[in-house]
């Protein structure tokens, strides 16, 4: 039995693996890892169940504390008996405190529109009714908006489709990228998990805030106007929207829409908007490209 190096850590999984080179002449029927915070971790500690047989295997190791050293050993059992191969040990990483930064070095494809990396700025607040950890910029923008009117580009950050994955950076003339546009979207479902951003591009746990989500944040929040969402913790501005007829830019720095994951109907998508003499949560059409603002409980 050999162990294998453990790579993918996080606050709470790892995953490791090993390799079954022998059998010593019975049938392998049983083999994984066994895991501990103790050193030589049998099957009277935690384990996992990756197949049987001989060779190679990998096992997703879920379920640990954040800032822990862990013990793991490859395991394979017989008829006579269980063999155990070297030890290797790993360290959870502490996990994400929501008073931190988060930097991510965005890579241009399928999601995002261009390279660049960004610092994320974080607040926690109840505004939904209960905790949450919210980005304080709108996703892909460079930084935080400067005033309730900033109609620059780097602080209005990236805009999507309702329930697409591909985001769209417009810096005043040119849209990218600048591939022929979506005019109608038809389709009876909300914002599908796999095609969410924030967990595509911040990582596990980020997600789209919900359409009550968003009403309890701005009802809870006391807004009705635009320097209102600015002045509040979130510091939500009017980064505008792109055109559902063409993808051009419109009402930067004068109107502000973000998306929720939750839909109304086939054509339309529940999304927050705010101006100069309102603030409300309505229904807009899912082919209209709102920036995004994340959310993680």
């Amino acid at each position: 039995m050999t162990t294998a190096s453990t790579n993918n850590i996080s606050s709470n999984s790892a995953i490791s693996g090993g390799n079954v080179t022998n059998d010593g002449g019975a049938t392998v029927t049983a083999r994984g890892v066994c895991y501990s915070t103790s050193q030589n971790p049998t099957l009277s500690d935690s384990y996992t169940s990756d197949g049987s047989g001989m060779g190679s295997f990998i096992s997703n190791i879920s379920g640990l504390n954040p800032s822990t050293t862990y013990y793991v050993r490859a395991y394979g059992t017989n008829s006579i008996g269980t063999a155990y191969g070297n030890e290797e040990s790993f360290t959870t990483t502490s996990g994400f405190a929501c008073d931190n930064s988060l930097t991510i070095n965005h890579i241009a494809g399928k999601v995002a529109p261009v390279s660049k990396t960004v610092t994320y700025s974080t607040v926690e607040t109840d505004l939904t009714g209960s905790n949450k950890c919210w980005i304080t910029q709108n996703l892909g923008a460079e930084h935080q908006a400067t005033s309730a009117t900033d109609d620059t580009e780097a602080s209005a950050g990236w805009y999507w489709q309702f329930n697409r994955k591909q985001g769209y950076k417009h810096d005043g003339t040119t849209r990218t990228p600048n591939t022929n546009w979506i005019t109608s979207i038809n389709e009876n479902t909300d914002w599908q998990s796999n095609n969410d951003p924030c967990l595509s591009l911040l990582g596990s746990g980020w997600r789209i805030p919900t359409r009550y989500e968003w009403e309890n944040t701005d009802l809870n929040g006391g807004w009705d106007n635009l320097n209102e969402t600015f002045s509040s913790i979130l510091k939500l501005h009017a980064s505008g929207r792109l055109n559902y007829i063409d993808g051009s830019i419109e009402e930067r720095g004068f109107y502000g829409n973000l998306f929720s994951i939750t839909q109304n109907d086939n054509e339309l998508g529940f999304s927050l908007y705010y101006y100069t003499g309102t603030c409300n949560v309505g229904a807009s059409l899912k082919s209209y490209a709102f920036p995004i603002r994340c959310i993680k409980d």
